[in-house]
């Protein structure tokens, strides 16, 4: 039995009639861009959110760097986040000509350790970017007030945070904006590209609905300079299927997780994920920690079971940022936890007997090497 790192046909087959439905209805409209689907989808997803105004765009990328224009960060400004994400975080970031400031993680929760947040501020520090990672919410309430003390802006990165909690609140309205991604895998995916701004400040979301837009409101009439990343309508109406599932698809994902813990409790050195308290976490990704992960990871692709690593390289030794030049054992806990974590297969679908299966093989990797 081979168990993949995620099943996406299989979400498909549930939902095939109401998706081949919804799919033909826009090839036969003819509206691909922008019109009802979009709006409907963006009304939705702020109304399940509980957030104002939500504005779709292109990717997740994109909404940050849209919602960091919108926030006012420009050249010579600092964006504070952390080392230990994917790189569209400091895309973004550069993209507005501001630079990246970076936070170690806390070693349990790996998102930002808000305990070094103050240190690192300075005159030019504009925003803070939380990232929300593998489905744990960042803490919002030290970030928020570290924030309201500097007058700074909080963008949340929730790219991997579809439905997650933070203190009986779904993620997307702690910030002056929230950024989503809805790439294929994630929790809510549409199928191809596509993302969102969310806000409950009218003005930041109607900035960005401009600068998404070439800078217009009105077609042929540019206020400012913009760029094109506009949500087309085929990827809003699957992600309008699809938004009803997402609880469930969540709560699955956190049985799975919950099956996960149970079965690796005695597994040797094996750290399994923590939830904070207070937070309710979405596991879009499962992601264990072992001092021998490479080998075990090989030994897993050897018995068919995919892995990932979520991240390998932390963002401060990439070659695209050599030139902050910040050397090694600069973020001591990142940089640990990089060479350490293991992402697990992880999706609504996975089945006991799949996660047995996998935890059967980590358990006999460990007894083989003691």
């Amino acid at each position: 039995m081979r168990v993949p790192f995620v099943d996406l046909k299989a979400q498909y087959d549930e939902i095939k009639a109401e998706l081949l439905k919804v799919i033909e209805r826009i090839l036969k409209g003819g509206v691909f861009v922008g019109g009802e689907e979009v709006a409907g989808l963006e009304e939705e997803f702020a109304r399940y959110c509980g957030v104002r105004f939500a504005v779709g765009v292109g990717s997740g990328t994109e909404a940050l760097h849209l919602a960091l224009l919108a926030c006012g960060v420009g050249r010579g400004d600092e964006v504070v986040t952390v080392p230990n994400t994917f790189i569209a975080t400091t895309e973004a970031i550069t993209l507005t000509g501001a630079k990246p400031l970076f936070v170690d993680i806390n070693p349990e929760s790996y998102t930002i350790d808000t305990d070094q947040l103050e240190g690192v501020i300075t005159e030019k520090t504009k925003a803070i970017i939380p990232v929300h990672l593998y489905g744990q919410p960042a803490d919002m309430e030290p970030i928020l007030d570290v924030a309201k003390k500097y007058h700074l802006k909080v963008i949340e990165d929730a790219a991997q945070a579809h439905g997650a909690k933070y203190k009986g609140r779904r993620i997307g309205g702690f910030g002056d904006a929230a950024c989503f991604s809805f790439y294929p895998s994630k929790n809510l995916g549409a199928y191809g590209d596509g993302g969102a701004v969310l806000t409950n400040n009218e003005e930041i979301a109607q900035r960005v609905r401009m600068l998404q837009n070439h800078g217009s409101r009105e077609k042929y009439s540019h206020e400012i300079e913009g760029l094109n990343s506009r949500l087309d309508a085929l990827q809003a109406a699957i992600l309008r299927v699809k938004l009803p599932y997402l609880d469930r698809w969540n709560q699955q994902r956190r049985e799975n997780a919950s099956l996960y813990d149970t079965f690796l409790e005695d597994a040797g050195d094996v750290i399994r994920p923590t939830v904070r308290e207070g937070s309710t976490h979405v596991y879009h990704l499962y992601v264990i920690r072992t001092e021998r992960r490479d080998l075990l990871r090989e030994r897993l692709g050897h018995r068919g079971i995919s892995t990932g690593i979520h991240y390998p390289l932390p963002l401060h030794l990439q070659p695209a940022y050599s030139y902050l030049g910040i050397g090694e054992e600069a973020y001591p806990v990142t940089e640990k936890v990089s060479r350490e974590i293991l992402s697990l297969p992880m999706y609504p679908e996975l089945s006991q007997e799949e996660i047995e299966k996998v935890v059967l093989e980590i358990k006999g990797f460990l007894d083989q090497w003691g």
